[in-house]
């Protein structure tokens, strides 16, 4: 288990702050990054046995209004099966040409 995790269904209202004194309860939090406009963001502490407890007690509670979802956060390009909508973007979709 990494020791970054990824947090998920913020309050739009919920600060860096907040959040880190939310996870600092299971140890030390060495970062904080919420995607502004996004709902969600990354927690990262100083050890994997934090982040599991962590992950393990808050996944699926209430914080600020919602039901947040913690989970070990993937590296960047990588994404489960499925997890892509075939035919968005431009190289998806379909040229109809019109007779």
């Amino acid at each position: 288990m990494s020791s970054k995790l990824y947090v998920g269904n913020l309050n739009y209202r919920t600060t860096e702050e907040k959040l880190k004194d939310l996870f600092s309860q299971f140890g030390e939090v060495t970062s904080v990054n919420i995607l502004q406009g996004r709902g969600f963001g990354f927690v990262e502490m100083s050890a994997e046995e934090m982040a599991e407890e962590a992950k393990n007690k808050l996944n699926g509670t209430e914080f600020d209004g919602r039901k947040i979802i913690v989970n070990e956060a993937r590296p960047k390009g990588e994404r489960r099966s499925g997890d892509h909508q075939q035919g968005s973007g431009p190289q998806g979709r379909r040229n109809f040409n019109r007779f």
